[in-house]
Protein backbone atom coordinates (compact mmCIF):
# COMPACT_ATOMS: atom_id res chain seq x y z
CA UNK A 1 0.00 0.00 0.00
CA UNK A 2 1.28 3.32 -0.52
CA UNK A 3 0.44 6.57 0.59
CA UNK A 4 -2.15 7.44 -2.17
CA UNK A 5 -3.80 4.29 -1.77
CA UNK A 6 -3.97 5.42 2.38
CA UNK A 7 -5.43 8.46 1.32
CA UNK A 8 -8.07 6.75 -0.64
CA UNK A 9 -8.91 4.37 2.75
CA UNK A 10 -8.99 7.65 5.26
CA UNK A 11 -11.48 9.41 2.61
CA UNK A 12 -14.09 6.38 1.94
CA UNK A 13 -13.61 5.61 5.97
CA UNK A 14 -14.66 8.96 6.88
CA UNK A 15 -17.65 9.13 4.80
CA UNK A 16 -18.92 5.75 5.96
CA UNK A 17 -18.19 4.98 8.93
CA UNK A 18 -21.63 7.12 10.76
CA UNK A 19 -23.33 6.07 7.75
CA UNK A 20 -25.94 3.15 7.81
CA UNK A 21 -23.85 1.36 4.94
CA UNK A 22 -20.66 -0.20 6.03
CA UNK A 23 -17.41 1.43 6.44
CA UNK A 24 -15.66 -2.29 7.23
CA UNK A 25 -17.76 -2.96 4.07
CA UNK A 26 -16.17 -0.34 2.08
CA UNK A 27 -13.09 -0.91 2.99
CA UNK A 28 -12.60 -4.12 2.07
CA UNK A 29 -14.63 -3.30 -1.72
CA UNK A 30 -12.07 -0.48 -1.86
CA UNK A 31 -9.77 -3.17 -1.57
CA UNK A 32 -10.38 -5.07 -4.31
CA UNK A 33 -10.83 -2.43 -6.49
CA UNK A 34 -7.24 -1.69 -5.79
CA UNK A 35 -5.99 -4.88 -6.61
CA UNK A 36 -4.58 -5.20 -2.65
CA UNK A 37 -4.15 -8.37 -1.12
CA UNK A 38 -5.63 -9.20 2.53
CA UNK A 39 -2.53 -8.55 3.79
CA UNK A 40 -2.18 -9.12 7.84
CA UNK A 41 -1.25 -5.19 7.74
CA UNK A 42 -4.59 -4.16 4.99
CA UNK A 43 -6.42 -5.50 7.49
CA UNK A 44 -4.82 -4.10 10.70
CA UNK A 45 -5.29 -0.64 8.72
CA UNK A 46 -8.59 -1.36 7.74
CA UNK A 47 -9.42 -1.49 11.58
CA UNK A 48 -6.60 1.05 12.65
CA UNK A 49 -7.84 4.28 10.58
CA UNK A 50 -11.25 4.06 11.86
CA UNK A 51 -9.47 5.81 14.83
CA UNK A 52 -9.79 8.85 12.87
CA UNK A 53 -13.17 8.87 12.30
CA UNK A 54 -13.98 8.30 16.05
CA UNK A 55 -11.06 11.56 16.62
CA UNK A 56 -13.87 13.46 14.77
CA UNK A 57 -16.87 12.35 17.29
CA UNK A 58 -14.52 13.44 20.19
CA UNK A 59 -14.27 16.88 18.86
CA UNK A 60 -17.39 17.24 18.44
CA UNK A 61 -18.96 15.83 21.33
CA UNK A 62 -16.87 16.26 23.90
CA UNK A 63 -19.20 17.65 26.05
CA UNK A 64 -20.78 14.49 26.70
CA UNK A 65 -18.01 12.34 27.37
CA UNK A 66 -15.84 15.13 29.59
CA UNK A 67 -19.40 16.56 31.25
CA UNK A 68 -22.38 14.75 30.99
CA UNK A 69 -21.46 11.93 33.31
CA UNK A 70 -25.03 10.46 32.83
CA UNK A 71 -24.34 10.38 29.11
CA UNK A 72 -21.30 8.75 29.63
CA UNK A 73 -22.27 5.70 31.65
CA UNK A 74 -25.00 4.56 29.06
CA UNK A 75 -22.57 4.71 26.48
CA UNK A 76 -20.10 2.49 28.69
CA UNK A 77 -23.18 0.11 29.92
CA UNK A 78 -23.74 -0.27 25.32
CA UNK A 79 -20.40 -1.40 24.80
CA UNK A 80 -19.60 -4.18 26.93
CA UNK A 81 -21.43 -6.53 25.08
CA UNK A 82 -19.62 -5.74 22.25
CA UNK A 83 -16.75 -5.83 24.25
CA UNK A 84 -16.97 -9.26 25.24
CA UNK A 85 -18.16 -10.82 22.34
CA UNK A 86 -15.35 -8.94 20.23
CA UNK A 87 -12.73 -10.47 22.71
CA UNK A 88 -14.58 -13.96 22.36
CA UNK A 89 -14.86 -13.81 18.77
CA UNK A 90 -12.16 -11.89 17.42
CA UNK A 91 -9.60 -14.40 16.02
CA UNK A 92 -12.48 -16.25 14.05
CA UNK A 93 -13.32 -12.53 12.26
CA UNK A 94 -9.80 -11.33 11.28
CA UNK A 95 -9.16 -14.98 9.99
CA UNK A 96 -11.97 -15.61 8.51
CA UNK A 97 -14.87 -12.68 7.77
CA UNK A 98 -12.43 -9.55 7.08
CA UNK A 99 -11.27 -9.78 3.57
CA UNK A 100 -13.86 -11.93 2.60
CA UNK A 101 -15.74 -9.49 0.18
CA UNK A 102 -18.53 -12.94 -0.59
CA UNK A 103 -19.40 -12.52 3.50
CA UNK A 104 -19.49 -8.06 2.87
CA UNK A 105 -21.71 -8.16 -0.49
CA UNK A 106 -24.43 -10.37 1.65
CA UNK A 107 -24.62 -8.16 4.49
CA UNK A 108 -24.77 -5.16 2.46
CA UNK A 109 -27.69 -6.74 -0.18
CA UNK A 110 -29.42 -8.43 3.10
CA UNK A 111 -29.03 -5.56 5.46
CA UNK A 112 -30.20 -2.88 2.89
CA UNK A 113 -33.33 -4.83 2.36
CA UNK A 114 -33.92 -4.78 6.26
CA UNK A 115 -33.15 -1.22 6.41
CA UNK A 116 -36.12 -0.23 3.24
CA UNK A 117 -38.47 -2.81 4.98
CA UNK A 118 -38.04 -1.27 8.85
CA UNK A 119 -38.30 2.41 7.51
CA UNK A 120 -41.15 1.51 5.80
CA UNK A 121 -43.36 -0.06 8.72
CA UNK A 122 -41.76 2.15 11.27
CA UNK A 123 -43.21 4.19 12.76
CA UNK A 124 -41.97 6.44 15.49
CA UNK A 125 -44.26 6.97 18.85
CA UNK A 126 -45.16 10.34 20.62
CA UNK A 127 -43.32 9.14 23.77
CA UNK A 128 -39.63 8.29 22.35
CA UNK A 129 -36.84 8.93 24.39
CA UNK A 130 -35.43 12.27 22.83
CA UNK A 131 -32.46 12.87 25.53
CA UNK A 132 -29.33 11.31 25.35
CA UNK A 133 -29.51 11.29 29.55
CA UNK A 134 -32.66 9.66 29.80
CA UNK A 135 -32.01 6.31 27.55
CA UNK A 136 -31.98 3.48 30.30
CA UNK A 137 -29.69 0.51 31.01
CA UNK A 138 -31.69 -1.70 29.83
CA UNK A 139 -31.76 0.12 26.72
CA UNK A 140 -27.95 0.72 26.46
CA UNK A 141 -27.52 -3.39 26.96
CA UNK A 142 -30.08 -4.02 24.24
CA UNK A 143 -28.34 -1.32 21.60
CA UNK A 144 -25.13 -2.65 22.46
CA UNK A 145 -26.39 -6.29 21.95
CA UNK A 146 -27.44 -4.95 18.51
CA UNK A 147 -24.21 -3.06 17.48
CA UNK A 148 -22.86 -6.59 18.22
CA UNK A 149 -24.21 -7.97 14.95
CA UNK A 150 -22.11 -5.86 12.81
CA UNK A 151 -18.78 -7.75 13.66
CA UNK A 152 -19.69 -9.53 10.55
CA UNK A 153 -18.41 -7.09 7.83
CA UNK A 154 -20.97 -5.21 5.77
CA UNK A 155 -23.77 -5.35 8.08
CA UNK A 156 -22.78 -1.67 9.44
CA UNK A 157 -22.17 -0.65 13.32
CA UNK A 158 -24.30 2.55 12.50
CA UNK A 159 -27.23 0.63 10.76
CA UNK A 160 -27.13 -2.03 13.76
CA UNK A 161 -27.54 0.74 16.05
CA UNK A 162 -30.34 2.45 14.57
CA UNK A 163 -32.40 0.16 14.25
CA UNK A 164 -31.77 -0.81 17.48
CA UNK A 165 -32.54 2.25 18.97
CA UNK A 166 -35.78 3.04 17.34
CA UNK A 167 -36.82 -0.43 17.63
CA UNK A 168 -36.27 0.45 21.76
CA UNK A 169 -38.19 3.57 21.47
CA UNK A 170 -35.27 6.14 21.03
CA UNK A 171 -35.94 9.50 18.50
CA UNK A 172 -34.30 9.19 15.64
CA UNK A 173 -31.64 11.91 16.18
CA UNK A 174 -31.31 10.65 19.82
CA UNK A 175 -29.85 7.19 17.94
CA UNK A 176 -28.12 8.64 15.48
CA UNK A 177 -26.07 10.24 18.49
CA UNK A 178 -26.00 7.75 21.17
CA UNK A 179 -24.55 5.69 17.86
CA UNK A 180 -22.01 8.15 17.33
CA UNK A 181 -20.99 8.20 20.84
CA UNK A 182 -20.79 4.49 21.39
CA UNK A 183 -18.58 4.15 17.83
CA UNK A 184 -15.93 5.78 20.60
CA UNK A 185 -15.44 3.01 23.01
CA UNK A 186 -16.03 0.27 20.64
CA UNK A 187 -13.78 1.33 17.48
CA UNK A 188 -10.86 2.69 19.91
CA UNK A 189 -11.21 -1.07 21.68
CA UNK A 190 -11.11 -2.85 18.68
CA UNK A 191 -8.11 -0.65 17.32
CA UNK A 192 -6.12 -0.96 20.65
CA UNK A 193 -6.65 -4.82 20.51
CA UNK A 194 -5.33 -5.47 17.36
CA UNK A 195 -2.53 -2.91 17.52
CA UNK A 196 -1.57 -4.59 20.64
CA UNK A 197 -1.29 -8.14 18.96
CA UNK A 198 0.37 -6.81 15.34
CA UNK A 199 1.76 -3.58 16.25
CA UNK A 200 5.29 -5.20 16.19
CA UNK A 201 5.23 -6.49 12.96
CA UNK A 202 4.89 -3.20 11.28
CA UNK A 203 7.60 -1.15 9.91
CA UNK A 204 8.31 2.22 10.12
CA UNK A 205 6.72 3.23 6.26
CA UNK A 206 3.71 1.47 7.15
CA UNK A 207 3.10 3.23 10.54
CA UNK A 208 3.48 6.58 8.14
CA UNK A 209 0.83 4.75 5.98
CA UNK A 210 -1.16 4.78 9.21
CA UNK A 211 -0.80 8.25 10.13
CA UNK A 212 -2.07 9.57 6.76
CA UNK A 213 -5.44 7.19 6.28
CA UNK A 214 -6.52 8.24 10.26
CA UNK A 215 -5.85 12.36 9.27
CA UNK A 216 -7.90 12.15 6.08
CA UNK A 217 -10.36 9.52 8.04
CA UNK A 218 -10.78 12.59 10.69
CA UNK A 219 -10.98 15.42 8.37
CA UNK A 220 -13.64 13.42 6.12
CA UNK A 221 -15.80 12.17 9.03
CA UNK A 222 -16.04 15.76 10.54
CA UNK A 223 -17.98 16.57 7.20
CA UNK A 224 -20.15 12.90 7.29
CA UNK A 225 -20.80 13.58 10.86
CA UNK A 226 -22.38 16.83 9.85
CA UNK A 227 -24.37 15.87 6.94
CA UNK A 228 -26.44 12.95 9.01
CA UNK A 229 -27.36 14.90 11.23
CA UNK A 230 -28.85 17.41 8.89
CA UNK A 231 -29.61 14.41 6.42
CA UNK A 232 -32.07 13.03 9.13
CA UNK A 233 -34.02 15.98 9.64
CA UNK A 234 -36.43 15.38 6.77
CA UNK A 235 -35.64 11.98 5.86
CA UNK A 236 -35.50 8.48 6.20
CA UNK A 237 -32.79 5.80 6.09
CA UNK A 238 -34.69 3.99 2.88
CA UNK A 239 -31.97 5.93 0.52
CA UNK A 240 -28.92 4.04 2.61
CA UNK A 241 -31.43 0.61 2.02
CA UNK A 242 -31.42 1.45 -1.92
CA UNK A 243 -27.76 2.47 -2.14
CA UNK A 244 -26.68 -1.01 -0.12
CA UNK A 245 -28.63 -3.53 -2.32
CA UNK A 246 -27.45 -1.78 -5.59
CA UNK A 247 -23.46 -1.44 -4.54
CA UNK A 248 -23.96 -5.46 -3.40
CA UNK A 249 -25.57 -6.05 -6.70
CA UNK A 250 -22.64 -3.65 -8.84
CA UNK A 251 -20.03 -5.49 -7.62
CA UNK A 252 -21.19 -9.02 -7.97
CA UNK A 253 -21.82 -8.21 -11.85
CA UNK A 254 -18.35 -6.98 -11.97
CA UNK A 255 -16.54 -9.95 -9.57
CA UNK A 256 -18.32 -12.57 -11.60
Amino acid sequence: MNFFQAIIFGIVEGITEFLPISSTGHLILTSELLKLPATEFLKSFEIAIQLGAILAVVALYWKSFFVESEVLKKVIVAFLPTAILGIIFYKLIKQFLLGNEQVVLWSLFIGGFILIIFEIFHKEKAGATEDLSKISYRQAVAIGLFQSVAMIPGVSRAAATIIGGLTLGLRRKTIVEFSFLLAVPTMAAATGLDLFKNANAFSADQFGILAVGFIFSFLTALGAIKFLLHFIKNNSFISFGIYRVALAALFWFLIH
